[in-house]
């Protein structure tokens, strides 16, 4: 039955939730909305974020948060987590998910949790589960179905499959049913399946087309659960692939869809907002959408059919407490919008030897190889932005340094770093490394002492400075950012703002798993990111925090 609208309304600026936020996947509890998103290979991996008006969503953990839960050591950039899905039933909330080129076990798999910001099982893998991007679906007999995508003979063609779970036993149960193939003549990559009861239909929605400017949702719907699914005529029931290259958001699909308490539907999906050309280096991110019902098929954003900067939500406002910007490293655990790079074996960071600071270890692994090297670094959630530090360090040898790195992966990437020069000075130095190639523009000597670190993004210039003096920055060099795309680099990830140690062996040396206490580290004392995107709101309306 559908209730009455509430009295307030909220607005929400789009995206909801900035920065590389792909695959959204949504569960409402009472009056709670929970976010996932997938992580590939950074950790602790599978972010969760928490909502009371589908607008205003602040972190609330990571799903795969512990180095014995699940192992990333090693993974390729783009391999690991893809794509989750949320659901709540029988006071559990499950989350089912793909490990892709694992170096233990790669598959499918399911975690439990009572409490979403708590502590996850370990994953009860799914072997008998082929492909990658699952669901979970709870029929209104309490029944659960597991949903999949794998790829048929037919190079980029996928079907959708679906199969009777049992939570408990943690197994696949009963025949296998193959129910839907894509939308479209000659559709590719069907993929990301969602299943709905509506109206007496159990409605599939799917993306289709590949995650990039042909991306797309589409709709199916059945009397029964195992089919036959019927075509929405009107399909696809949103894309932007019509729209071409220079519109501001592209690639829009891989919806999720949530019913509010008082009956109204709305979309979270992924989209990029590709800048300085077809660069999205931001990577893909969640996007809000309204959904009404005509005819019995979903119809999102009616009278437009695309994506708007601003969604009118009917829940009053509930925004949270705005984070300080500035990270004084004073928590006994790092915030959770740190991520690292891979499972860590070996102790990275620690915040408690120099209370107040962040101490990132000198370990031998570098941020130009594909592992675990000691890096702590936040999404790029903006066009424009400024990130800044302060970091105490004296370099011992040619080989250590550390600073602010901007990220995309090991071969794409731009380090504004702190080290020795060959005859012992230290220096500021930027390097910009495409491809696997490096090239040092700027250098300049540093006296002894602490030195401040920033970059200033204005679109695809990212500008790097250093400071001794409490007045003056001194710019070191304005580089191409495009090369954080994954135009560029290639891959399904966004770009990261973070800071990086590195030095040789001796110095950080370990011993049973851990670094002494006393090895060598780079102190960070603060760190800051504040966005400076030029975008007023209108008539004097507030965004999402």
């Amino acid at each position: 039955m559908h209730r009455p609208h509430p009295t307030q309304h909220t607005r929400a600026r789009n995206p909801v939730v900035p920065g590389f936020h792909p695959d959204p996947a949504v569960c409402r509890v009472g009056d709670d909305y929970y976010l996932a998103n997938s992580s590939f290979e950074f950790f602790p991996g599978l972010p969760l974020h928490h909502s009371r008006d589908l607008v205003h969503w602040r972190p609330i953990g990571h799903a795969v948060d512990r180095p014995d839960q699940l192992a990333l050591d090693g993974i390729r950039p783009s391999g690991g987590l893809y794509a989750p899905a949320l659901t709540h039933h029988g006071g559990l909330f499950h989350l089912v998910c793909t490990l892709v080129d694992g170096p233990e076990q790669s598959g499918t798999f399911l975690l439990t949790a009572e409490d979403p910001a708590g502590r996850w099982s370990d994953p009860v893998w799914l072997p008998e589960a082929p492909g990658f991007d699952p669901s979970l679906f709870f029929d209104d007999d309490g029944t659960a179905h597991l949903l999949g995508t794998r790829q048929t003979d037919e190079a980029g063609h996928t079907e959708i499959w679906l199969r009777a779970l049992d939570p408990a036993a943690g197994r696949l149960t009963g025949p296998e049913h193959v129910i839907f193939r894509g939308a479209l003549v000659d559709a590719v990559w069907a993929e990301g399946p969602h299943l709905y009861r509506h109206d007496g239909y159990y409605h599939l929605v799917i993306a289709e087309g590949g995650t990039d400017h042909d991306h797309a949702v589409t709709v199916a719907r059945s009397r029964t659960l195992t089919g036959p699914y019927r075509n929405n005529p009107r399909n696809p029931v949103l894309t932007h692939r019509h729209l071409g290259r220079s519109h501001p958001v592209t690639g829009a699909g891989h919806a999720d869809l949530v019913q509010t308490p008082a009956g109204d539907w709305y979309a979270l999906l992924l989209a990029s907002r590709p800048y300085g050309g077809d660069h999205a280096n931001l990577g893909r991110e969640t996007f809000l959408a309204r959904v009404e019902w005509e005819d019995g098929w979903p119809v999102v954003n009616p009278g437009t059919g695309r994506l708007e900067e601003w969604t009118e939500v009917a829940l009053p406002p509930h925004p949270w407490p705005e984070p300080d910007p500035v990270d004084h490293f004073d928590a006994p655990v790092l915030r959770p919008e740190w991520n690292l790079l891979r499972t860590p074996r070996t102790e990275l960071y620690t915040l408690t030897e120099r209370p107040g600071h962040l101490r990132l270890r000198l370990l031998p692994q570098t941020l130009a190889e594909p592992g675990t090297p000691a890096f702590v670094g936040r999404r790029q959630q903006h066009h424009h932005f400024t990130a800044e530090t302060e970091l105490d360090f004296e370099p011992a040898a040619p080989e250590e340094c550390a600073g602010l790195v901007l990220l995309q992966n090991h071969d794409f990437h731009i380090r504004l770093t702190v080290g020795a020069t060959a005859d012992g000075a230290k220096a500021a130095r930027v390097t910009v490394r495409s491809g696997g190639t490096e090239a040092v523009p700027a250098e300049l000597p540093l006296a002894p002492g602490p030195v401040r670190l920033a970059v200033r993004a204005a679109g695809q210039d990212y500008t790097l400075l250093c400071s001794q003096h409490a007045d003056r920055w001194d710019k070191l060099a304005t580089v191409d950012g495009r090369i954080l795309s994954s135009r560029l680099a290639g891959g399904f990830t966004g770009a990261y703002v973070g800071l990086y140690a590195t030095g040789p062996a001796a110095t950080g040396s370990a011993a049973g798993g851990r670094l002494h206490g006393a090895s060598r580290g780079a102190d960070f004392d603060w760190f800051r990111y504040t966005p400076t995107d030029p975008r007023p709101a209108p008539d004097g309306e507030e965004g999402p925090a």
